[in-house]
């Protein structure tokens, strides 16, 4: 009697833990991450010829891996090959600053992780920097200081850029190109926005639209294959304690049962 309890134990782990094992398998995507991340590693060192080679190694496995099955829409393939072509061409072009280089294959490098990601993606993680770069900006508006406004602007600009390709692929098209046309309309407008009285205003709308932009992908950190280990696991706990309850009750019921025929 007791093998077979804890045969019916072994049996709902396994039952349960089936649909775990499946979520926690590798996605075919992990290998191209793990090429794209190495890339960005090379150049960050200055390790050029090969972030190139990675690269082109990236193109010939995102090929294979893509060509039997339809992974992406037809925005997210013009997307991530702009991205990719861009980061090839940087790591091959001397004239660029090695700043210049690094932002375009971290780029890449942040799009093909909004591609793979089934929960909070790496772009995220530039949400102090590009906050930081933004408060900057306000201060030099607000003491009403024309150089370091047109600097701070650039540098925000510059980061904002790095990960704009990635937010087209997780937020609602109609909130990106709001955000892109407030931020196109301060750039263009730079020289004249300093001179307006309201300037920090649309500064100040701005930087609301860009809180939103982090809250909204943040608020749902969780990974769902997280939480679905966590509910099984739960399961597993309260159907094997349920079961030993059980085999107990059964247990002193036979033994009372015992005792009185005694």
């Amino acid at each position: 009697m007791k093998m077979k309890g804890t045969s019916i134990i072994v049996l709902l782990l396994i039952f349960f833990c089936l649909p775990v094992y499946t979520f926690a398998q590798e996605s075919p995507l992990s290998k191209l991450d793990s090429i794209a991340d190495e890339a960005l590693q090379m150049t960050k060192v200055g390790r050029l010829e090969e972030a190139k080679m990675l690269l082109n190694y990236f193109s010939e496995e995102f090929e294979n891996v893509t060509v039997e099955e339809k992974m992406f829409s037809m925005d997210e393939l013009r997307i991530l090959t702009v991205a990719h072509d861009d980061a090839l061409q940087s790591v091959t072009n001397s004239a660029i600053s090695n700043e210049q280089r690094v932002n375009s294959v971290t780029t890449f490098r942040l799009v093909l992780d909004a591609l793979s990601s089934k929960h909070q993606p790496l772009w995220t993680e530039m949400e102090d920097p590009i906050m930081g770069a933004f408060q900057q900006v306000k201060e030099a508006a607000h003491n009403k200081n024309s150089e370091a406004y047109h600097d701070h602007l650039n540098a925000f600009l510059n980061k904002y850029n790095i990960i704009q390709p990635s937010i087209k692929l997780d937020i609602p098209i109609e909130k990106v190109q709001q955000l892109d046309a407030r931020i196109t309309f301060i750039d263009r407008y730079r020289q004249d926005m300093m001179e307006s009285t309201d300037a920090m205003k649309e500064l100040t709308q701005l930087e609301t639209e860009l809180e939103k932009l982090f809250d909204g992908v943040t608020e749902d950190e969780a990974d769902p294959s997280l939480w679905w280990v966590i509910i099984s696991t739960g399961s597993i706990i309260i159907l094997t304690l349920s079961y030993v309850g059980w085999k107990k009750y059964r247990g002193e019921e036979e033994n009372k049962t015992e005792r009185l025929k005694d």
